[in-house]
């Protein structure tokens, strides 16, 4: 408590130091207040400089004192400064790395701090870059309701209700909704607050326009339906600038830890033959910078992009009481038929996945993890209790690990294959959408209702959709609401363009019964998206070819020095080299070693490569599974049989 009312009196003393932290703070909709911001960034800061300092004093004694084999110790002593001799801790040694340590604690925490404050920075930029990219679906929103007769707070606090189907604009909107029932704002001062913190410039001049029709009396339905259309074009370019940063991240990528860690190798390897092995160098790069270097990548992607993966619909139950004034009496030896009614909704799941596996698994492609799960780690067991207890540990490794892999490729191609099939089903009742929301349209002007639409439309042919619009006309028949029907629709897919479409129809119908034109709309924003998502599919197929290019390039280098170079050291008969000259480090041991990093740095290389693939070039590390079993498939084929 007294820390934090330092820092509070620290930032009463200079309001000004920190107003860029703080406004990006609100920005970015982190949640926390300027003081508890700089304490948490403090308190990080401290621990990031303790562990930095840690390292440093341990490895100073090693850099500075450690010995070498030239006759000096580490550093040169051009200055001939009495120098311990090496293995003896003095008092200077020991002050030499305290002084090294308390610099590494310093400059880590500084270093840190400043990092931690340009984090909102990022998210704010990350926030308006999602804003951009769905402005023009939430517009259409708005102007559907509008179109209704909605007036402009209803409409505000539906978006803000279905933050998890329009995502960063409708939590923006949210803030009008705040305003305006905590703080007693009315909806224009509201307005003009949210115009101070948004992120998104594109945003702000939206609302400032709107705020010039709303005071000169002019008719937002059509202001509306004007930035529809512009926006929807803007869209695309949105899109290019978006898929030309994720295009640098691409190459970046591929430079950094695809080339990267192939020269380190090469170099690596050239070190052995000069006279060191390199082991722990090698492992370094294999076991944590391919790894964690990636993993970084992932998360970087994963921060920029557009999640379109799941939606969420939070619904609420309802206990229908259809005639509240009939007394329900209970008789008594029914209670064997309710049972079988549990019973038989406890097994009607099983049934229907017992007598449609294959459907299941594609609504539903995690369920093949039930199974593949148990099944690897019953083959993981098995492989254990059969390999002999090799004396020779690399041996034992180069026993193991090839199985390891298949029981990994036992997880994920079932789990690949299940969630592409689920991906060309979405994909291909994605791009039927259009079609269906514009013939549904002008089934509307003529007269007809949606549910009549609905009927009518039963007997068209529109491939993948047509099964779900009869699912449609089935609930509607069976009694459901036309509203309802389709959020059941939406439940069973969840995609962001069915859920978008889904609210945007149902918000419309139940504002009126001729929304013809709002069907055209939501027709042009589903179309709209469709093209985007397929832009984005073609232009960044071009990066995940490179990153095969560049995954076949790591694999031929590394077998080429396992099969071809790496046999003739371990023929040459080190006993007479003198030691520290060249090959004096080779053993049969260390050539072992280095193959198995070799080895083991492809494995990482095609996990990696696959799932950061599947994320440029589909927008989900999911659908680099595939790529990952792939590339995982190519490198057990062509080290157990060609190296």
């Amino acid at each position: 408590m007294r820390f934090n009312t330092l820092i509070r009196n620290y930032i009463r003393r200079d309001p000004l130091r920190h107003q860029q932290v703080y406004s990006d703070l609100i920005s970015s909709r982190m949640g926390m207040t300027l003081a508890h911001y700089l304490e948490t960034a403090i308190k990080i800061s401290i621990i990031a400089g303790l562990l930095l300092a840690l390292f440093s004093f341990w490895i100073s004694g090693f850099i500075i004192y450690g010995p070498s084999t030239q006759g000096y110790t580490g550093l040169y002593n051009i200055f001939n400064v009495p120098v311990p001799e090496p293995g003896m801790v003095t008092r200077h040694m020991l002050g030499f790395q305290i002084a090294v340590g308390l610099v590494a604690f310093l400059l880590g925490s500084v270093v840190v701090f400043y990092l931690i404050l340009k984090f909102p920075s990022l998210q704010k930029g990350n926030r308006r870059t999602k804003i951009n990219l769905t402005l023009h679906n939430a517009v259409a929103y708005m102007y559907a309701m509008r179109k209704g007769g909605a007036q402009l707070m209803p409409i505000f606090r539906s978006l803000s209700d279905n933050a998890k189907v329009y995502g960063e604009i409708a939590l923006e909107f949210r803030q009008v909704v705040r305003d305006c029932d905590f703080f007693g704002y009315d909806v224009v001062t509201a307005i003009r607050h949210l115009m101070t913190t948004t992120p998104s410039e594109k945003l702000k001049e939206f609302l400032e326009d709107m705020i010039s029709v709303i005071e000169s009396g002019g008719d937002l339905t059509t202001f509306l339906a004007g930035r529809v259309k512009l926006y929807q074009d803007e869209a695309r370019f949105e899109q290019k600038q978006y898929l030309s940063f994720l295009s640098l991240v691409a190459e970046s990528y591929v430079t950094l830890f695809v080339a990267g860690p192939l020269f380190l190798i090469i170099i690596m390897v050239v070190m052995g033959m000069m006279g060191g092995v390199a082991l722990l160098q090698l492992s370094a790069v294999v076991y944590a910078l391919i790894p964690i270097g990636s993993a970084i990548f992932i998360i970087l992607i994963d921060i920029i992009s557009i999640k379109t993966e799941t939606v969420e619909r939070y619904v609420r139950a309802r206990w229908l009481h259809e005639y509240s004034d009939v007394r329900i009496v209970k008789k008594p030896g029914e209670e064997k038929f309710f049972a079988k009614l549990v019973q038989y909704d406890r097994f009607r799941n099983l049934r229907e996945f017992l007598r449609h596996p294959i459907r299941a698994f594609i609504r539903n492609y995690s369920l093949t993890l039930y199974f593949t799960i148990p099944l690897a780690v019953l083959y993981l067991i098995a492989l254990f209790l059969q390999v002999p207890s090799y004396t020779n540990t690399e041996i034992y490794i180069d026993v193991v690990d090839d199985h390891i892999m298949i029981a990994l490729l036992i997880v994920l191609v079932p789990y690949a294959v299940f969630y592409e099939l689920w991906r060309r089903n979405i994909l291909g009742m994605e791009s039927l959408i259009p079609d269906f929301l514009e013939r549904m349209a002008g089934i509307n002007q003529v007269g007809l209702t949606i549910a009549q639409a609905i009927g009518i439309m039963v007997n068209t042919n529109l491939g993948l959709l047509s099964y779900e619009i009869r699912r449609i006309k089935r609930d509607i028949d069976w009694g459901g609401s036309f509203s309802d029907a389709l959020m059941r629709f939406e439940n069973r897919v969840r995609t962001p363009l069915i859920a978008r479409t889904v609210t945007l129809i149902t918000k419309a119908s139940q504002m009126s019964g001729s929304i013809g034109d709002v069907l055209s709309i939501s027709a042009s924003d589903a179309k709209m998206s469709d093209i985007l998502k397929r832009e984005r599919l073609s232009d960044m197929f071009i990066y995940t070819a490179i990153i095969y290019l560049a995954f076949f390039v790591f694999l031929f280098v590394v077998g080429v020095i396992t099969n071809q170079f790496m046999p003739i050291l371990s023929e040459i008969n080190t006993e007479g080299i003198p030691t520290g000259t060249a090959l004096s480090g080779f053993s049969a041991v260390s050539l072992y070693a280095t193959e198995r990093l070799m080895y083991h740095g492809v494995v990482a290389q095609a996990v990696f490569s696959g799932l950061i693939a599947g994320q440029m070039g589909e927008g989900s590390v999911r659908a680099g599974i595939k790529h990952a079993c792939i590339m995982l498939v190519i490198t057990l084929f062509v080290f157990n049989l060609f190296v």
